[in-house]
């Protein structure tokens, strides 16, 4: 597992070397979508599943979702890189902001989302990336938010038996991550599959949740 973990880590960096303008038409293309994501009526969650590409991935998927953003989110350094993060120390988890519009998917049919997409029972991280950027949590914006997370956490809980390490907080300042890990799914589709494929995501996630559902 430290291997594919180290592999992830040197490919994020090699791709930071070499970005140049590429990193910039991709802020400008961010700062577009966020905007058309504010349009009335979207509201906003907030969702740490270990690896930022993957739950972005995942709620990409979904209808009713119109922007999907990487970051960090948790911590107490401000405007934080990928290096600080994963180096420790600044508390911010990888996470991803959901926009979505709630007439076409509700925050509980999210949250159902998130859970089909996490290791709920890890403790340390999630499937190959492990520490503390990485553990996953659910980050409520109000007490609407809360109940509704508190009460799928219960149900995770009973439906297994067993108690759920994913912790539940207050929402905080959402930072943006670089440019070059927004879409990365979709801008690199080879190099995706084969970090997501060698980290066992989808193995453990059937593991824990059975076979996935496509539609």
């Amino acid at each position: 597992m430290k291997t594919w973990r180290n592999s992830r880590r040197l490919g994020k960096l090699g791709l930071a070397a070499v970005a140049g303008a590429a990193l910039i038409a991709a802020a400008a293309s961010l700062a577009a979508r966020e905007s058309k994501a504010q349009g009335a009526g979207a509201e906003t969650a907030i969702f740490a599943g270990g690896c930022f590409w993957c739950v972005e991935e995942a709620f990409d998927k979904v209808p009713g979702v119109v922007e999907t953003t990487s970051g960090y989110t948790g911590g107490h350094v401000e405007n934080p890189t990928y290096e600080q993060v994963t180096a420790k120390g600044t508390g911010h988890k990888e996470a991803v902001r959901v926009r979505y519009y709630p007439a076409q998917v509700t925050y509980a049919e999210l949250l159902d989302v998130f859970w089909r997409n996490v290791d709920p029972f890890d403790a340390a991280g999630q499937f190959c990336d492990k520490g503390d950027s990485y553990k996953s949590a659910i980050f409520v914006a109000d007490d609407a938010q809360r109940k509704l997370a508190d009460e799928s956490k219960q149900a995770v809980e009973k439906r297994f038996g067993r108690n759920v390490a994913t912790r539940i907080e207050a929402a905080s300042t959402f930072w943006p991550a670089e440019g070059y890990h927004q879409d990365y799914h979709n801008k690199n589709p080879l190099q995706y599959k084969f970090y997501k494929w060698n980290c066992g995501r989808a193995q453990r996630l059937e593991q824990v949740w059975g076979p996935a559902e496509h539609s």
